[in-house]
């Protein structure tokens, strides 16, 4: 099985390089749905790697994959500008999942 990265910056796809790992550097909406139509084709690809940032752009079709496919496992990952999420990120989503306040 291999990972394959989609990102929005070639910085992230040199360092990923340099762990062995393949991607592709997109930026347009329709850039992204097929760069993923192409991995998701591919029976080799285990994990796909997503920065957030582009996770952003298609969150329909992110949200579809990790709900509705075993595999491959879809993961965002934060660029070199960092994570998008809230510093209670983790918090925050236990505390809207089972409605218990930490």
């Amino acid at each position: 099985m291999r990972m394959f990265l989609i990102s929005d910056n070639v910085d992230t796809l040199t360092g990923m390089r340099l762990a062995g790992i393949d991607g592709v550097v997109v930026h347009e909406k329709q850039e992204i749905k097929q760069a993923l139509d192409e991995v998701l084709s591919q029976k080799d690809i285990g994990i796909i790697l997503m920065t957030e940032k582009l996770g952003k752009e298609i969150p329909e079709i992110v949200d579809d994959i990790k709900l509705n496919r075993t595999f491959p496992l879809l993961l965002e990952i934060p660029d070199r500008h960092g994570s998008g999420r809230r510093p209670d990120f983790i918090t925050a989503y236990i505390n809207e999942a089972i409605g218990i306040k930490i």
